[in-house]
């Protein structure tokens, strides 16, 4: 198998989104942070479902089902290089902010949330992770449906 450069690129940006969001819940942990503001608290909570506490009552299941979702997109996107090289930057930001999800679920109760939206209305608490899963599937949107082939 011969790996390209946007395969080191996603791999690279993966590892760097993954570093970020475990130093920043490392931190929401370990101080137990609690720092009331408006319009956004932070607020140490785990979460053990998926978005919105979805899916909670899998439990210890749930961190291997979204294991094997990773791993049969990564098999698609083995098996389509074209899509992977067009959307190689949003990939990265996805596969290190899932995994680093993933992994508070094997070292925590839950995955680390800590950001909490309380402005005109109350969201779920969430966390820098989340933000990114969120922001590469814009990306991939715009890339799609913008981008000039």
């Amino acid at each position: 198998m011969v790996i390209n450069k946007n395969f080191i690129k996603a791999t690279s940006i993966a590892f760097v989104v993954f570093v970020i969001d475990q130093a920043i819940k490392y931190w929401a942990v370990y101080t137990n942070v609690n720092i009331e503001a408006t319009p956004i608290s932070l607020v140490l909570a785990y979460n053990k479902g998926v978005a919105f506490s979805m899916f909670a009552g899998l439990e210890g299941w749930l961190k291997y089902l979204q294991i094997l979702l990773m791993l049969l997109i990564a098999t698609y996107l083995y098996k389509n290089p074209n899509l992977f090289n067009a959307h190689y930057l949003p990939i990265g930001i996805l596969f290190g902010a899932a995994f680093g999800n993933i992994i508070d679920r094997f070292i925590h109760i839950g995955v680390v949330d800590y950001i909490f939206w309380h402005y005109l209305f109350e969201f779920a608490i969430f966390n820098f992770a989340d933000i990114m899963i969120n922001f590469a599937v814009l990306l991939i949107l715009y890339q799609s449906f913008f981008k000039k082939a």
